[in-house]
């Protein structure tokens, strides 16, 4: 009996095929994971829209009254609200422009004062 082998060819179409389905598959749910990390493990319960304030005093102020007043986080106040702030800007890469990044940057040094940790 012949032993048949199949050509480079076809085994580079059938991956490419594989992986085509795999992000069509990925790109049909409708949620982000970081959309539902937000919303449901134990982070902060955020004011909506704190990220697109105007002043990073008020950003700030906003992440730490949620840090305090949050029943969901397991750690510090201070911890949770830098690290829902990392997460954001984080999570926005690219697509962040420089002002608001700048903006969320002024937000952390703002947040260190807020918990008298200068």
């Amino acid at each position: 009996m012949a032993h048949v082998r199949k050509t480079t060819h076809s085994r580079k179409t059938a991956a490419r095929r594989k992986t085509s389905v795999r992000k069509r598959a990925q790109s049909a749910s409708p949620k982000r994971w970081s959309q539902r990390v937000t919303k449901e493990s134990d982070a902060l319960d955020l004011k909506r829209g704190v990220f697109t304030l105007t002043s990073p005093k008020k950003i700030a102020a906003s992440l730490k009254r949620s840090a305090e007043h949050s029943s969901r986080r397991k750690t510090g106040a201070y911890r949770s609200a830098l690290s829902m702030l990392t997460f954001y800007i984080n999570r926005a890469g690219k697509t962040l422009p420089k002002t608001q990044r700048t903006r969320l940057e002024r937000a952390k040094v703002e947040l260190k004062r807020a918990f008298g940790r200068e």
